[in-house]
Formats: C-alpha cells, structure tokens, sequence
C-alpha cells in the first residue's frame, strides 16, 4: 500500500509517463527490490493503481445505487459522487483528470459503469441518444470539465481571490443535469432528476476503506 500510494501522489501530479521507479520507492521509503517483489514493471503497478483508484470507487457507487430504479437517478448519483469526492480529495481529482481518457479508464470502473448505465437507460428507453459510444465521450468530458473547474475554484478562493463566475456550490448537480440533457432529457426533468436527495448510506467511509 505504500507503494501504491506513493505512486498516486506522483502520477497525480505528474502523470504516469513523467514518474520513474526510482522516485517511487524513494517516496515510499522502500528499495527497488521491495518493489519488485509486488509488481513487474511501472505498468503493473500502475494497472493496479487504476483499479484501485477507479475500480473500486465504481463499486462503491454500485452498491449505493443498487436500490435506484430510474437509470437516470442512477447516472445523477454516480456523477454527483465522483464530483463531490474529487472536491474532497483534490489528488484523487487530479488523477481522475490525468487518466480519465486512458484505454483503461474508458474500458474499466467509471468510464465502464457509466457506459452500462447509458445503455440500459437507452434499453429500458429512459434515454434517448443517437450515439452511444460519442455520448459517453460527451459524458465523460462533462465530469471532467467539472473536476478542472471545481479545482480551479478552490486555487482562486485559496488565493483570496473572488469566486469564478458560475461558481455556486452546487456543480455536482449542474454536471448531472447536462449528462442527463446529453442522455435525452429535457432541461427541466433533468434538473429534477439531479437535486433528488441522494440515497442513504455512508459512502464517505467506504471510500477510505
């Protein structure tokens, strides 16, 4: 787990292809041998990472909306948690910006539950869209446009400086709505849908687990 974690901290910051082996196990405090002893190359460990980071917050969210009937409450939760944890978690955030257009992310935790989800809300004719590869790019774009923006917001207000414009506290919500406008919902449903109160249940201490 150090390893692991010393890796996120520098890939986050950095990005995969700017952080050697040697700086890993130097901010993790361990020698090469202890590294290779876990993981093969710094892809593995960064396979492992990812899965970490975004294979384990997706099934998170999965159990927290297994309850939810309506696939497009279940894309608002998905969306407004992801948003709300990488304001918490700012190096979490910067990870999910970083990578959050990798082969991976698209194919595996949240780009893979976010893509299900689309399709069964198209299957169930909840959502209506004519490209449903293009959409969960348009979708995914869209969370990560909020993440960037929400982290510049926080640098300016650290700063003392004034709140960006459209700065309002409630993002997390205003993403869910033009994820859901880009699934097929109208403006004011999908407004609706994204200020529902999210469902119960301690999802905060999951992800620190």
């Amino acid at each position: 787990m150090r390893l692991l974690r010393a890796a996120f901290g520098l890939m986050a910051e950095k990005g995969r292809d700017n952080v050697a082996i040697s700086e890993i196990t130097e901010a993790a405090d361990v020698g090469f041998g202890s590294f290779y002893y876990h993981f093969e190359s710094k892809d593995g460990i960064f396979a492992e990472l990812t899965e970490w980071v975004f294979d384990d917050f997706a099934d998170g969210l999965e159990r927290l909306a297994s309850g939810l009937s309506d696939p497009a409450e279940v894309v608002s939760v998905c969306v407004r948690h992801t948003l709300m944890r990488a304001r918490r978690e700012r190096l979490w955030g910067q990870f999910l910006m970083r990578e959050g257009f990798s082969v991976r992310a698209l194919d595996h935790g949240l780009g893979q539950r976010l893509r299900r989800d689309s399709e069964r809300g198209i299957a169930a004719r909840r959502f209506v869209v004519g490209d449903p590869f293009v959409s969960v790019l348009a979708m995914t774009g869209t969370i990560l446009g909020a993440i960037a923006a929400e982290s510049y917001a926080a640098d300016t207000a650290a700063g003392g400086a004034r709140k960006p414009v459209g700065d309002d506290g409630r993002l997390p919500e205003r993403a869910a709505a033009m994820v859901l406008q880009t699934l097929g919902l109208t403006r004011a449903e999908a407004k609706d849908v994204a200020n529902r109160p999210l469902p119960p249940g301690d999802f905060t201490a999951a992800e620190s687990s």
